[in-house]
C-alpha cells in the first residue's frame, strides 16, 4: 500500500526535501488534522522548510510550548489538591511523558490530565478534587453506574474556573475487560520523576500506550498515538534488556496481544527499529489468518485522520475495530443490554413530561 505523505515524512524526514509547495500544503493539513503539526516541527528540525509552511509549524510549536507550561501548572494544582492524602501522584499518558521528560512529550497536545490512584483511595481522591474546584458535571444514574461499577475510571472531572479536565483512573482497562491487569502491579513498579511526581515504569508506559490504542476503538488520534509508541520504543530500547523485559511484563499484565499489535504496526507503518527475534516472538500471539485480518483493519485505521489519507475501506475498518473494542471491553451479557440502552437513549426525550 502507498502510505500517506505525513506517514512517509514522519518515518523519513529527508522525504520532505524537494516537496513542491502544494505537497507542503497537503503535509501541513494532514499533520494539523492528526494533531501532529507541532510534533512534525520536531521531526523536521534539521530540514529546510519553505517559509509558507514554516510559519504554520512555528506557530504550532509556540502553542505547544505554552501548552507545556500550562500543563505543568495544572499538574502542580492537582498535586496540591491531593497532597493531604499522602498518596503518590502517578501520571499517565501525555502528562507522564511530560513529567518524565520523554521524547514522546515533544509536540504532544492533549485535552486532559490522566492520573492513576489505588481503587481503595478513589472516594478520598474524588472528594479532595471536588474541594479544590473540580466537578464531574451532570451525568445520569445509568452512566454513573457504568463508570463506577464497570469502568477503570470515575466520570471525567472539570475545574469550575480553569475549565481544565482530569481523568482519575484506578486501572488502565475496564474491570469487565478480559485483559484487565492487576493495577497493584502497575503501581508497585511506578518510578519517581525529577519534579517529584510518579509515572509508570518504562515498559509499563509502553504497555499502557499499546493497550489504549489497540484495545480501544477510537482512531481519530490513532496515528498520533502510534507515533507515541514509536518514540517510546526508540527511547527505552537503549536500556539493556528492555525488549525482553517488555515482553515478559506484557505477559504478566495480560497485555501480550496489545504489545504484539504495537510492535507489528509501529514496524510496518513507521519502520520503528525492532529486533527481528522480538518481532518473531510477538508474531506468535496470533495465527497467520488473524494477522491477515488485523493487517487489513489496522493498516487502514492507523493512518492520519485526513480525507486524503482515507480509502473506501477506512470507514469499514474503523467500524469493525470499534465493535471489536466493545466486545473486548464487556462480556456479552453486559454488552448487549448496554448497547441497547445507549441506542435508545436519544428517544428518552420523547418520554419526558412536557412542562
Amino acid at each position: 500500500m502507498t502510505l500517506p505523505l505525513l506517514t512517509r515524512v514522519y518515518s523519513n524526514p529527508q522525504a520532505a526535501l524537494g516537496l513542491a509547495l502544494p505537497d507542503w500544503s497537503l503535509l501541513i493539513r494532514q499533520a494539523r488534522n492528526a494533531n501532529m503539526l507541532a510534533r512534525l516541527g520536531y521531526v523536521l528540525a534539521a530540514v529546510a522548510v519553505p517559509a509558507p509552511a514554516l510559519v504554520h509549524i512555528q506557530s504550532q510549536l509556540t502553542f505547544a510550548r505554552r501548552f507545556s507550561s500550562s500543563l505543568q501548572w495544572e499538574i502542580d494544582c492537582i498535586a496540591t489538591a491531593l497532597q493531604p492524602l499522602g498518596i503518590p501522584l502517578v501520571l499517565l499518558k501525555g502528562a507522564a511523558y511530560h513529567a518524565a521528560g520523554n521524547t514522546a512529550a515533544q509536540g504532544r497536545i492533549f485535552s486532559d490530565v490522566d492520573i492513576l490512584v489505588p481503587e481503595a483511595e478513589l472516594a478520598q481522591v474524588e472528594l479532595a478534587l471536588i474541594r479544590a474546584g473540580w466537578s464531574s458535571g451532570p451525568i445520569d444514574a445509568y452512566d454513573q453506574k457504568y463508570y463506577r461499577q464497570w469502568m477503570h475510571e470515575i466520570p471525567p472531572m472539570q475545574h469550575i474556573k480553569r475549565q481544565t479536565s482530569i481523568d482519575v483512573h484506578h486501572n488502565i482497562l475496564p474491570k469487565t475487560c478480559r485483559f484487565c491487569p492487576d493495577a497493584a502491579k502497575l503501581l508497585a513498579r511506578a518510578v519517581p520523576t525529577p519534579g517529584g511526581y510518579w509515572v509508570l515504569a518504562p515498559e509499563d508506559r509502553v504497555i499502557h500506550s499499546a493497550a489504549h490504542l489497540f484495545l480501544g476503538g477510537e482512531f481519530n488520534h490513532g496515528f498520533r498515538d502510534l507515533t507515541d509508541l514509536d518514540l517510546l520504543l526508540k527511547e527505552f530500547s537503549a536500556q539493556p534488556g528492555f525488549w525482553e523485559v517488555l515482553l515478559s511484563r506484557a505477559a504478566e499484565l495480560k497485555q501480550t496481544l496489545a504489545v504484539s499489535l504495537a510492535l507489528r504496526y509501529t514496524g510496518k507503518i513507521l519502520h520503528t527499529p525492532i529486533p527481528a527475534a522480538i518481532l518473531e516472538q510477538a508474531n506468535l500471539a496470533l495465527s497467520p489468518v488473524r494477522w491477515w485480518l488485523f493487517d487489513a483493519l489496522f493498516l487502514s485505521a492507523l493512518q492520519p485522520d485526513h480525507h486524503s489519507c482515507r480509502t473506501a475501506w477506512s470507514n469499514c475498518a474503523e467500524a469493525a475495530l470499534f465493535m471489536r473494542s466493545h466486545w473486548l471491553k464487556m462480556p456479552l451479557h453486559l454488552l448487549v443490554p448496554h448497547l441497547l440502552r445507549k441506542s435508545l437513549k436519544p428517544l428518552e426525550v420523547l418520554w419526558e413530561p412536557k412542562e
